[in-house]
């Protein structure tokens, strides 16, 4: 189970794989690689930009789960996370494009390669979850796409969409319950009615 601290954990495990997978061979420093959105970047050359977060209505929350002898917690919800992941080089204008497309391509192969947050890749954080979040890569339009990148002034970047899911926040509702201590049973014999 995991805390809210989750959503934030989500995006540092993405930029850690990234991170060792990408850097310096292409990307020469490790803060070339991090979360942010399109419009405040900075010097970052592979951007992930958390974008919507959504209610995952494909797992079934009513089961209470044990907190000890007297205690029960509210079921866990799900969330499904949405990034947006963006190429930005500093290349001159004629090799940009080229090297952007190289950034991605190179992420995508990382990505698909490792498609469930195992805590041996990704982190303790992943450790102790009833279902390991997967990442998959969301199959959207131009007009989709441009939709969300929607910032003003600023054209379109080549970018890739991922979901994250099932990701899981415990709850913080606790109930005490009092469990049976004794049991009377009396036995006896029925009288035979016809």
């Amino acid at each position: 189970m995991a805390n809210y601290n989750i959503v934030s954990d989500i995006g540092d495990a993405i930029v850690k794989l990234l991170r060792e997978g990408m850097v310096p061979d292409i990307i020469p420093n490790t803060e070339g690689i991090g979360v942010c959105h399109p419009s405040d970047k900075g010097d970052v050359s592979l951007g992930i930009c958390l974008y919507d977060i959504r209610r995952n209505n494909d797992i079934d929350t009513t089961e209470r789960i044990a907190v000890g002898n007297d205690k029960l917690r509210a079921p866990s919800f799900y969330l499904d996370l949405y990034y947006m992941i963006t190429a930005y080089s500093s290349s001159d204008i004629k090799f940009r494009s080229l090297e952007e497309a190289k950034i991605i391509g190179r992420m995508m192969q990382i990505i698909e390669g490792n498609p469930v947050f195992k805590p041996e890749l990704y982190g303790n954080a992943f450790a102790n979850m009833k279902y390991q979040p997967r990442i998959e890569m969301l199959d959207l339009d131009n007009e989709e796409k441009h939709r969300i990148w929607n910032i003003p002034d600023k054209p379109y970047k080549l970018s890739v969409f991922y979901k994250v899911y099932p990701v899981e926040i415990e709850s913080e509702r606790v109930k005490s319950i009092t469990r049976v201590s004794e049991t009377d049973f009396t036995i006896g014999q029925i009288d035979n009615r016809e």
